[in-house]
This record gives C-alpha cells, structure tokens and sequence, in this order.
C-alpha cells in the first residue's frame, strides 16, 4: 500500500499536472472554438439581415418605380385622350363651319340662277313691260323677304 501511495505520489506530481494542464488547454482552445464559431453565426446572422433589408429596400424601390411608371403613363394617356378630344372638337367645329360656308354658297348660287331664271321667263311672260334692272331688282327683293321667312 505504501508503493501505491508513491506511485500516486509520483503520477500526481509528474502526470497529474501534465495531465491537467493538457485538459485546461483543450478546454480552453474548445472554449475558443466555441466563441469563434458564435461570432460567426453572430456575424452571419448580421449579414443575412443586411441582405434580407436591402433586399427589401431593393424590393420597394422597384415598387415604387413601377407605380412611378404607371402614374406617368396614366398622365400621358391621360394627356394625349384630352389632345384627341380636342383636336376632335376642332376638326368637327372646321367641317361644321365649312358645311355651312358650302350651304350658304349653293343657296347663293341657287338664288342667282332662280333670279336668272325668273328674269328670262318674266321677260317671255311681260314681253319686255320693264326693263331688265328693275326686274332683277324686284326678284332680289321678293328673294330676300322669302329668304328671311324661311331662316325666321
């Protein structure tokens, strides 16, 4: 028993220490270890939010360039449906006026050959009881009081 004591005696004092010493620094490097991989997963967890925001920034600014985009093509479809209508309203105000010019020319028109045509045939009919330029001056007359009757 007393062998078994020195041999403890001698393991604890040249092994035991050793030993021990050879279990903190593996402790201690597993400790190490331990922290270094928590700041990684730290440090990764960091960067996958800062992706995960800028992904989301990213995301909104595309968003909004596309509302941006929608807003400036409702305005020019907006401007050019106000443009068509204009110039529509111009062309029919133009073919308005220039049928009612064309109207009034063909009833002008009318007019002078129907006081031609009354002129020749009061002529045939009187045999010459007047003379042409009061006769055509008659018919002017019957034709405007006629022509503001029928525009009345």
């Amino acid at each position: 028993m007393v062998n078994f004591f020195i041999l403890f005696g001698l393991l604890y004092f040249f092994a035991y220490k050793p030993i021990l010493k050879m279990f903190d620094e593996r402790s201690r490097r597993i400790k190490d270890s331990v922290e270094q991989a928590e700041k990684v997963r730290e440090e990764a967890a960091r960067s996958d939010e800062e992706h995960r925001k800028k992904l989301e920034a990213a995301s909104k600014e595309g968003q909004e360039a596309i509302a941006r985009a929608m807003r400036a093509g409702d305005e020019a479809r907006r401007r050019a449906e106000e443009e068509a209508k204009e110039q529509a309203g111009t062309l029919l105000d133009k073919a308005r006026q220039e049928i009612q010019r064309e109207r009034d020319e063909s009833i002008r028109e009318l007019q002078q050959e129907f006081a031609d045509l009354a002129i020749v045939a009061a002529e045939k009919v009187i045999e010459k009881s007047l003379d042409k330029e009061a006769h055509r001056e008659l018919i002017d007359k019957v034709l405007e009081e006629s022509g503001t009757l029928k525009t009345d």
